[in-house]
């Protein structure tokens, strides 16, 4: 399927590992130019020296907090011609009400909820101002968190609606303005953070922090990044193209499923 992705712009953020780099990724083997956005300025370099190499593409690199409004704005500023913007910087520690204190939301917040808003905020006052047919996508990586929410995860339950809610808010309204804004939800995936969890999960039940993997659930196992990038790629296609406003979940129908009591 040809998605019509060649010699398109996008600005992903997060993209130095796990989904992002997945999503940068797909995106080169498609012909997209990229802009990659993140703390880590060797890993987005090393990203960078791969997708040039192998896709002949334009892989532009900006190593930034984006954490720190100004930071966010500023991005969108130096990037406001792109034809696509993917949110995927953070990640919202787990934790119950009693476990988790108001620096650490705070913190996770300023980077995964409030990083997304601004670079929204900015980048649509761009778009908007386009011609219909060549205005924009913006994707939000968000997580099945805020779909089931749960008290062992309560700050990403809170964060990840919010982000839920102003993704589909601003997307019922964005297609008259010929943009497109969509999420997806990505359930377990196999990247560095869920191996992180698992050991600290194996460590607090067995102070055994090797034995992560036994707790994977080996009849539904994390899925691949490449699940996540695939469907970002569609989803910013005209394939895609009257799909705005929605959430889109994946993550092998866990959300789906009775919770155990």
């Amino acid at each position: 399927m040809d998605l019509r992705l060649a010699d398109k712009t996008a600005l992903i953020t997060g993209a130095s590992q796990g989904i992002g780099r997945a999503i940068a990724i797909q995106l080169a083997a498609e012909g997209c130019h990229l802009r990659l956005a993140a703390r880590d300025r060797g890993a987005l370099d090393a990203l960078a020296i791969e997708l040039r190499k192998k896709f002949a593409v334009c892989v532009d690199v900006f190593a930034i907090d984006l954490s720190v409004g100004d930071n966010a704005r500023a991005l969108v500023e130096k990037n406001n011609d792109i034809d696509f913007l993917v949110n995927n910087a953070g990640a919202i520690p787990r934790g119950s009400i009693d476990e988790i204190n108001e620096q650490t939301l705070r913190e996770a917040w300023d980077l995964k909820v409030f990083g997304y808003i601004n670079c929204m905020q900015a980048m649509l006052r761009h778009m908007r101002q386009r011609n219909e047919d060549k205005a924009g996508v913006i994707i939000n990586i968000i997580g099945a968190g805020g779909e089931r929410p749960t008290q062992h995860y309560i700050a990403g339950a809170g964060g990840n609606a919010a982000l839920m809610a102003m993704t589909r808010a601003l997307g019922a309204d964005s297609l008259r303005y010929g943009v497109r804004v969509v999420g997806i939800n990505p359930g377990l995936i196999r990247t560095a953070r869920l191996e992180t969890q698992l050991k600290r999960a194996a460590n607090k039940k067995w102070q055994q922090p090797e034995r992560w993997e036994e707790l994977i659930d080996t009849k539904r196992p994390p899925a691949e990044p490449s699940v996540i990038a695939d469907m970002t790629a569609f989803l910013l296609s005209e394939r895609s193209s009257y799909t705005t406003g929605t959430i889109v979940t994946i993550d092998g129908g866990s959300s789906a499923r009775p919770q155990a009591s």
